[in-house]
């Protein structure tokens, strides 16, 4: 699979977080999201391992009881079924790739 760059196709699952799935195979797939200066994504966990790297911004990541202060160039993995969540102090740029593949995050056609 081969994907050109666009800024189309981004989806809002929270507000101040905007996310576009880029590629993806049978076993792994790559996100890019969008998050807003005072944004926040909740706690949550999920199966699936979760793979980041920090293009642009600054936030505060909190896996499991632990925060990172995250600057771009840092990067981190998010083991599957930990719970984690983000506060974002500038308006940022991630991507994330996780395994295996997150039907959620599929593109509809």
């Amino acid at each position: 699979m081969f994907a050109k760059h666009s800024e189309e196709g981004f989806l809002s699952p929270i507000e101040g977080i905007k996310m576009k799935t880029l590629v993806y195979g049978e076993k792994s797939l790559l996100t890019r999201f969008h998050l807003k200066k005072g944004s926040s994504l909740p706690s949550h966990s999920h199966p699936h391992e979760q793979t980041g790297f920090l293009v642009s911004g600054r936030m505060t990541l909190y896996i499991g009881q632990k925060g990172f202060d995250v600057e771009p160039g840092d990067s981190w993995c998010v083991p599957g079924g930990v719970a984690h969540r983000a506060e974002v102090a500038e308006d940022s740029v991630a991507i994330e790739v996780f395994s295996p593949v997150r039907e959620e995050y599929l593109p509809r056609d």
